[in-house]
């Protein structure tokens, strides 16, 4: 009677394959894992010797556990079976369902491939069924049951406790423990995958951490301000952040900070610099507000810092305090354009400013009124002769000719009452200065000179400009008056320097001559200046012939 068909061998055989498969999901780890799957192939299968052979990422196969012999785990664990040599074994042998037998027949063309092996020769069988030292026995362990499943490994087992080969049972049992070995180890990888993707999270954790406190300690105690704002979205600009120095700087807490965005706190001429600044994450020099109203020079560096999903999200902004270099270079600024001595805009000053209303072009009053009432009325053949289309005509003047620049027009002097307004230019001379200062003293003339140019701009308007040109020469630049204005203002500017001046309990007078010139687009600042200063010598020998008594 065939033993192996028996109810209770069946039954002994399914407990012994219950506890060892229940002993591969105990295992902790992958390693663990594995030599229980050798483990159960000799306790609860029955034979002597099991290798586990464990696909490696390449491909090949690696004995990673073996079960039966001290001397054969010492001789075969971590030797490694190619691929190629592997799938030969696993077509060549016979199919006993999913497990792969060759004899010692067929054996004997394997022993020079680079498998690890143990195999010895031995007697020939003295039964159809002996087990033979040569015969192999391989139970591939897949993925899935499915067709075309993952191959993650192979069990091999030798010396069947029998002494004969499995029966169908016997194969059974090995195919059944081969998938349940396979779960098991695939499920040991996702464990070990999944314990290994914990450490990196936490260790990247903990790096995010520590770098997030390396940036807020070094954006809270550095020493010059840095602000934190949003971008996009409602809230576009807004401070999220701002670090002591910040605070500091602006006279505002750390909670009234997160009220504003930059474009409330930045004086109203540099808000388009900011916002331009903020947009290409550049640097800017504008001013800030402080809590007193006062403002102060600062320097923005802007950084964006950019979200990987939703693009660029905050703005990261260094804050300089320039105050103290930039009263410097305002204090250069206007000792090139001031006189040191009254303080007045200077010569290269005055015909800066001149430069700045002149154009090369002369301009036809005529000509102008006539374009400007073209305008008004509309677009005419006569235009349309001249190759001005609708696009042109709807343009601004400057696009057929006329640029946006103010023209400046002298007004006819011959005919007061159709002169019109333009930019007067009086050129002052002292009369009788030289006198005092070869009397008494460069000290003397200075203070002299100190209290005319005092007396001239208390006299002109707020834009007038009132301007040394040098010496004992002043020159005025007076725009919107007419010829008749002109004169009454070089009367009152006369007046207020003709007054006696106290100096050091001394009182000296000097008188002063006015040329009035008129600027005209077409003209250059020194032409202006050379016809007012020609004018105020024509006055000046006219009051010397008429007899008139100098101050000094």
């Amino acid at each position: 009677m065939d033993t192996e068909s028996e109810p209770y061998v069946r039954l002994a055989t399914l407990r012994q394959l219950h506890q060892v498969v229940a002993d591969l999901n105990t295992a902790r780890s992958l390693a663990d894992t594995l030599q229980a799957v050798a483990d159960g192939v000799v306790r609860g299968l029955g034979y002597e010797l099991a290798a586990v052979n464990l696909v490696r990422p390449d491909g090949d196969l690696i004995v990673a556990a073996f079960a039966g012999s001290a001397a054969g785990e010492a001789l075969l664990a971590g030797r490694i079976g190619s691929r190629t040599a592997w799938e030969r074994r696993l077509t060549m042998g016979e199919r006993w369902g999913t497990l792969r037998f060759i004899p010692h027949t067929e054996g004997w063309v394997l022993i020079d491939d680079d498998v690890p092996q143990w195999h010895t020769e031995g007697p020939l069988p003295r039964f159809a069924d002996e087990w033979h030292p040569g015969d192999r026995l391989y139970a591939p362990m897949y993925s899935s049951q499915s067709v075309g499943s993952e191959l993650i490994g192979v069990i091999s087992v030798d010396r069947p406790a029998s002494g004969r080969h499995p029966g169908p049972w016997g194969c059974e049992a090995l195919q059944m423990y081969a998938f349940q070995a396979g779960i098991a180890i695939s499920n040991a990888r996702l464990r070990a995958n999944m314990q290994r993707a914990l450490v990196r999270l936490e260790r990247d954790q903990q790096a995010l951490r520590a770098s997030e406190e390396s940036f807020r300690q070094a954006f809270e105690y550095a020493p010059s301000g840095m602000a934190i704002a949003e971008m996009g979205g409602d809230q576009h600009g807004k401070l999220l952040r701002a670090n002591d120095a910040l605070c500091r700087l602006l006279g505002r807490s750390a909670s009234t900070m997160r009220r504003y965005s930059f474009s409330d706190l930045v004086h109203p001429e540099d808000v388009g610099l900011l916002l331009r600044t903020s947009a290409e994450g550049g640097r800017a020099e504008l001013r800030l507000a402080r809590r007193d109203g006062t403002y102060v020079w600062a320097s923005l560096r802007n950084s964006v810092v950019a979200d990987t999903a939703d693009g660029p999200r905050f703005l990261l902004t260094h804050v300089e305090d320039i105050e103290e270099r930039k009263g410097r270079e305002l204090q250069l600024a206007h000792r090139a354009s001031h006189d040191s001595l009254t303080g007045l805009p200077n010569s290269a000053e005055l015909r800066a400013r001149l430069s700045a209303r002149l154009c090369a072009r002369p301009q036809d009053r005529d000509a102008r009124d006539a374009a400007l009432a073209a305008e008004a009325e509309g677009p005419d053949e006569f235009a349309f002769s001249y190759g001005y289309g609708p696009e042109e005509l709807a343009s601004p003047l400057d696009a057929i000719g006329y640029d946006s620049h103010s023209h400046v027009t002298a007004p006819d002097e011959n005919d007061p009452e159709t002169a019109g307004k333009g930019l007067a230019v009086l050129f002052c001379d002292l009369d009788g200065f030289k006198s005092i200062n070869d009397r008494f003293g460069h000290h003397t003339g200075d203070a002299v000179l100190i209290e005319v140019a005092r007396r001239l701009t208390g006299a002109v308007r707020d834009g007038d400009t009132v301007a040394r040109l040098g010496g004992d020469e002043f020159v005025v630049l007076a725009d919107g008056l007419a010829p008749a204005d002109a004169a009454d203002l070089s009367v009152r500017l006369r007046n207020a320097i003709i007054p006696p001046i106290r100096v050091d309990g001394r009182a000296v007078r000097v008188g002063a001559s006015f040329g009035i010139g008129w600027a005209g687009c077409g003209m250059t600042a020194e032409e202006v200046l050379h016809s007012a200063d020609q004018r105020m010598y024509v006055e000046k020998r006219s009051r010397s012939r008429s007899g008139h008594r100098r101050a000094g």
